[in-house]
This record gives structure tokens, C-alpha cells and sequence, in this order.
């Protein structure tokens, strides 16, 4: 029977066991977590309180998407100005820093169905706001980065509550995987369709909308999800923040995991970062630039769908650090100038790399304490976010100077030797967590290195254990 962390194990009508953060999810999950592995999404989908916190995620995901479009409208519109309309998506990434390491210690501090609750709140009464005709420039900026700074400490507690709901062990990784889709979907047609939003109603409009799904947002985790006490912590909110992200950065293990999270989204950013120049490059219309930038959260869609619903725990743990260490290398056919549909293929590849994050997810849950969770995902979700910024600055400024596909290629090369480096770091702090082959096996599985899996016990410096991701989730939308 396979061991894990902070859970209590309850028989189902199976020949296996779920595993899970409650009695109440153990009851409301009908599969095990082998069962999860074979029979794909639906067994996360058939826990009530999943459900509420999908429909939530994916109202509050619509309410950032069209407030960004409908803000860079609005702002267009008042001052005429690129820098300023540019801002407000820029404005989307910077406060993530701030917001994901003084405020992280909100997800363990307070209980976390009104944390989230309390954030949706915030971000409808800056919506409202933005919505009012008096409100000028200098506000809509302000309010634009009030809602990113609390986006973060949205998605650590509802990450970290996932734990509870699902429990952390395979129902976890689909789940967790389920609201990644989400996000990259909304890549994909949300930009899409706030532009056709906008020919009929006026930008402070779409506001008024984004308002209304922030709002339903918040009735749903607050119907819909129950109560959980606070996991603890004292004293000073920013000391308990910052004490939090010592300790996640401050362990070894942790650190390799983290790190092999946020990198690949580092580099993968740059061919859709450039994507309007590379077309200028390569002399194709205003129509490539579009495919060049959907084409690469296609193949991240279609890589998570196949992991998540084909593939059994212990194969989505083996492909972890291949798929992380290798999934740049498509990115080398940019220097050979190829026909454009090489390219497109290109991206698919590479984005469908991101599948590696499905077994990572797990050895990431495996090595956290619960106690820690809330601020570890919260620290991952701002990292994110700050160095796929970060990732998308300096492909724009290396472009100064260089060819696009010089860069992209470069690109490709650097990153895959960090990758590889990051998965040989992965390998050296302990043996996979990747409870899966145990269960595969039927037997017990293993921690990262030797203990059993999620107790933490191998691993090597104990200052903390953490938890998961938001994007390889590119998650460029922040929720």
C-alpha cells in the first residue's frame, strides 16, 4: 500500500486505497490513486468541493483575463500612449515578487476558504473601481497591481487546499493539472474573445463584467468549499512570510525542485515573446504571428492531456527529468531558417514538453510539510510568474542585437544545459519521490532518498519540505 503524508487512508469498493487529506474527500473520491492514474480526470472531477474550486478558477481566470484586455483598451484610449497601454500587462508580472514573499505567510496564517474569499472580494473592488468614469490613469495602474500582488497568495492557498481536497497524492497531480489547461486555454481563445467583447460593449463595460465573475467567483468557494482551520504561525505577518520563503529556499531538495519548475518556463517564454518579430523576420503575414504564439500552449494542452489520462503514476514520474532536461531542443531548428510549418512543429514540441510537470508536481508535494504548503505554493506561484517576466525582457533585449532566430536558438541551448544541470541536481538531492513506481509495484515507495514517500524523512537538509506549480504552466494570466 503506498504511504503518504498528513493523510488518512480509507478502503473503497476497489482492491487498492485512496488516499486523502479528509474523511470527507476520502468518501466523495470514488478511485484510489491508482485508479486516478488509469481512469484519467474524472476522478478528481467527481469530488464536490473540486468542482466548485474549478468553476471558481476558471470564472476568476475569465475576470483577469478581460480585465487586462479591457484595461490595456482603456488605457490606450485616455492617454494614447504605447508605453502606458504596455504597462498594464507589465504591471501584471512585477507586484507577483512582492506580493508572493511579504504576503505568503495569508495562505498558512488564516483559514483558507476566506483567504480566497477575501481575494476575490479585493480583486471585484478593484474592478469596480476601475469601472468608475472618474478614475484616472495613475489609479487603473495602481488598482492593476493591487490585483496582482493578491493573485499569488489566491493561488498558493487554493493550491495548498488542493492538498486537502484531493489529498497529495495522484487526484492532487490531476487536479492540479486540470486548472493548468484552464490557464493555457485561456491563452488561447480569452484574448480572443475579450476582443470581441469589447466591439460591443465599451471598455469600462468589460469591467463591470469582470466585476460579476470575481464576484460569482467568490460565492462558489464560499458555498462550495468548506471551512479548514488555519495551519498556524505567530508574530509578525511579513517575518512569517519571509521565515517561510528561508526555509523553502533554504533546502536543497526543495530548491532543485522549485528551480526545475520555474526555469524551463523561463526559456520556453521567448519564441512567443518574439513571435511578432520572428514573423517580421521571415517575411509571413500578421496571420503567422497569431499561430506562432497559440501553437506552443496547443502542444502544452495536448502534452497534459495525454500525461494525465493515458499515463499511470510511475510512467509520468520516469519521463520527469527527461522531458524537463530535453524540452528545449526543438528550439535549435530556429537558426536553420526552416519553412515556417518546421517552426510551428517546433513549438509543439516543445510545449508538449511541459507534461513533465504532471510527476514533478508530485515529488514537489511529497517534499512539503503541510504546515509550510500554503507559503511554499504562494513562493512559487510569484517565482513564476517574476522569471517568465524576466525570461521575456531579456529575449526582447538579446534581440536587439541579434537575429530572432539567433536568439530562440540560443535560447534552446542555454537553457537546455541549465535544464539538464537542474535535473542532475534533482537526482543528486535524493532518489525521485515519485511514490508511483511503489504502487506500481505493490509495494511501498520511496522518499527522495530512501524514506517513505512524503514523510520527508531523506531528505537531506530539513529546513522545510514544498509544494506545486501554476504554469509550465505559462501561466501568463497570473491566476
Amino acid at each position: 500500500m503506498l504511504e503518504e503524508p498528513h493523510t488518512t487512508t480509507q478502503t473503497v469498493p476497489t482492491t487498492q486505497t485512496v488516499s486523502t487529506a479528509s474523511d470527507t474527500a476520502a468518501s466523495e473520491a470514488p478511485e484510489s490513486s491508482g485508479d486516478a492514474g488509469r481512469g484519467g480526470y474524472r476522478a478528481a472531477f467527481a469530488v464536490k468541493e473540486f468542482r466548485a474550486v474549478f468553476a471558481a478558477h476558471a470564472l476568476s481566470l475569465l475576470g483577469v483575463v478581460v480585465s487586462e484586455i479591457a484595461l490595456t483598451v482603456l488605457v490606450y484610449q485616455l492617454t494614447g500612449s504605447p508605453l502606458l497601454s504596455a504597462l498594464v500587462f507589465a504591471l501584471g508580472f512585477l507586484p507577483y515578487l512582492v506580493g508572493g514573499t511579504l504576503l505568503s505567510g495569508v495562505a498558512d496564517r488564516f483559514p483558507a476558504r476566506r483567504v480566497l474569499v477575501v481575494c476575490d472580494l479585493v480583486c471585484a473592488g478593484c474592478a469596480a473601481l476601475m469601472a468608475l468614469p472618474a478614475t484616472p490613469v495613475a489609479a487603473l495602474l495602481g488598482l492593476r497591481c493591487v490585483i496582482a500582488a493578491v493573485s499569488p497568495v489566491f493561488s498558493g492557498t487554493r493550491m495548498a487546499t488542493l492538498t486537502e481536497i484531493l489529498g497529495d497524492g495522484d487526484l492532487f497531480v490531476l487536479g492540479r493539472s486540470l486548472l493548468r489547461i484552464v490557464s493555457q486555454s485561456a491563452v488561447l481563445v480569452g484574448f480572443g474573445l475579450g476582443g470581441i467583447l469589447l466591439t460591443f460593449v465599451p471598455p469600462r463595460g468589460a469591467l463591470v463584467i469582470t466585476l460579476g465573475t470575481f464576484l460569482a467567483s467568490a460565492l462558489l468557494l464560499r458555498l462550495g468549499t468548506r471551512r479548514r482551520p488555519a495551519r498556524g504561525g505567530g508574530g509578525s505577518l511579513m517575518r512569517y512570510s519571509l521565515a517561510g520563503t528561508r526555509q523553502v529556499l533554504g533546502d536543497r531538495r526543495i530548491r532543485a525542485l522549485l528551480l526545475l519548475l520555474w526555469v524551463p518556463p523561463m526559456f520556453v517564454v521567448a519564441p512567443e515573446a518574439l513571435a511578432a518579430a520572428y514573423a517580421d523576420e521571415i517575411g509571413v503575414g500578421t496571420a503567422w504571428i497569431g499561430l506562432l504564439m497559440c501553437v506552443m500552449p496547443i502542444g502544452t494542452i495536448a502534452g497534459e492531456l495525454y500525461a494525465g489520462a493515458a499515463l499511470s503514476p510511475a510512467a509520468r514520474s520516469r519521463i520527469v527529468l527527461p522531458l524537463a532536461g530535453c524540452g528545449l531542443l526543438p528550439l535549435l531548428a530556429y537558426p536553420f531558417h526552416p519553412d515556417p510549418g518546421w517552426i510551428l512543429l517546433a513549438l509543439l514540441l516543445a510545449g508538449s514538453a511541459g507534461a513533465y510537470t504532471l510527476g514533478l508536481d508530485r515529488w514537489f508535494v511529497d517534499a512539503v510539510p503541510e504546515e509550510l504548503r500554503g507559503r511554499a505554493m504562494t513562493v512559487h506561484t510569484a517565482g513564476l510568474m517574476t522569471i517568465q517576466g524576466v525570461g521575456m525582457a531579456l529575449a526582447g533585449a538579446a534581440a536587439e542585437f541579434w537575429a530572432v532566430s539567433t536568439v530562440v536558438g540560443g535560447v534552446g541551448v542555454l537553457g537546455t544545459l541549465c535544464c539538464l544541470l537542474l535535473a542532475a541536481e534533482v537526482r543528486r538531492t535524493g532518489k525521485p519521490a515519485g511514490g508511483a513506481e511503489g504502487e506500481a509495484e505493490g509495494g511501498t515507495a520511496e522518499g527522495p532518498a530512501g524514506g517513505p514517500a512524503g514523510s520527508g524523512a531523506g531528505v537531506a537538509e530539513k529546513g522545510a519540505h514544498i509544494d506545486t506549480r501554476d504554469g509550465a504552466d505559462h501561466d501568463v494570466t497570473g491566476r
